[in-house]
């Protein structure tokens, strides 16, 4: 167990689903570091969690069962929840299935600890070698959702945005509305896309992943189309909030602009193809620039936005800035109010 629990105490959370036969070297490689280990059973039809408990002695692991699958996302807050209830300053999440190395949480709880990031993500892009062994369907998948997830999140250079080896500062965490993250497995990405709205800064961590013959719950090719409309909605809220919101400026007014444009100049070209096509006469150069000028201006000032939206990621740990005042404990509470009673006594006295 580590020394100095009362500074820097670290939590690990696993959800825990249909795991059973790998659950266990998982917790045996959890180092020293982590003070914690909070295991979340979410409604296993095979038992993980009653497994756990008959095998598992270590003394930081805690087993906490839901009575039906609430998703991975579900299953995720619920420790994150127990976590932060028992005090602890840095959270990590790590799948239960053998797919991730425990031995990578130093790398991860590292820089919050030290306060160069927020939040820490593991990301199995950075290096080719980290790509060996993982199913190319997987590799396509993420490499679409990656790209709506940049829009969606703001956070144009993350990689690997459905990455479940995490870690979080607790002080950000209890500033993020864990009842409108999702509960499934858009869970990561929704992750991302709350901590861009709180200004968070995320640091991307290599890491290889472990593929054994363990089946994945997540249906990539049906994922990609309920991603993808999640993704649209996200990029449209964080969009209107960032720009319209919380930051109406130049970018405000090219997105506008931009947009207005493209789309009169769309409509106009259609119109007049159409009209080309049903009179068989061929499009004056006035209505052909009436069309092409304002789609062209269009898109350039549409891709200023977008260079803006890139050039203002985080650059600062809000964990720095964040102070959450401590509850007072119930003796202190006690002596303060003997204090003031005492104060009031004093000063009737002295009016007497």
């Amino acid at each position: 167990m580590k020394k100095d629990t009362d500074k820097s105490r670290v939590a690990v959370v696993l959800p825990c689903y249909k795991s059973k036969e790998q659950v266990f070297q998982v917790l045996q490689e959890i180092g020293e570091e982590a003070d914690l280990i909070v295991c979340v059973d979410d409604g296993c039809p095979m038992g993980t969690g009653n497994y756990i408990e008959r095998v598992c002695t270590d003394p930081r692991v805690r087993v906490i069962f839901h009575s039906e699958n609430r998703g991975v996302g579900g299953a995720v807050i619920t420790g994150y929840r127990y976590a932060l209830e028992m005090g602890s300053q840095v959270i990590v999440k790590i799948d239960s299935d053998a797919q991730m190395d425990p031995k990578l949480i130093p790398l991860f709880i590292k820089p919050v600890l030290e306060g160069y990031a927020d939040y820490t993500k593991g990301t199995r892009f950075t290096l080719q070698k980290n790509l060996d062994g993982m199913p190319k369907i997987r590799i396509f998948g993420n490499a679409v959702l990656s790209l709506f997830a940049k829009l969606s999140t703001g956070y144009w250079k993350n990689l690997d945005p459905t990455n479940g080896f995490t870690a979080i500062h607790a002080s950000v965490l209890k500033h993020l509305p864990l009842d409108k993250i999702d509960r499934r497995f858009f869970f990561e990405t929704d992750m991302l896309y709350q901590l861009r709205k709180a200004d968070a800064k995320v640091l991307d961590i290599p890491m290889k992943a472990d593929y054994g013959d363990e089946e994945s719950n997540l249906k990539v090719g049906k994922s990609i189309i309920i991603f993808a409309m999640k993704h649209i909605r996200n990029t449209i809220r964080r969009i209107f909030y960032q720009y319209f919101i919380k930051d109406f400026g130049i970018a405000t007014i090219q997105l506008v602009m931009g947009l207005i444009l493209l789309i009169f100049g769309s409509v106009t070209g259609i119109i007049e193809w159409r009209e080309s096509i049903i009179t068989g006469n061929t499009a004056s150069a006035g209505s052909v620039m009436l069309a092409a000028l304002p789609v062209i201006l269009g898109i350039q000032l549409l891709l200023s936005f977008l260079n803006y939206d890139i050039s203002t990621l985080p650059e600062f740990p809000i964990s720095r800035t964040i102070t959450i005042p401590e509850q007072p404990s119930p003796n202190d509470r006690e002596t303060r109010d003997e204090e003031k009673l005492d104060n009031q006594h004093k000063h009737s006295i002295r009016n007497r």
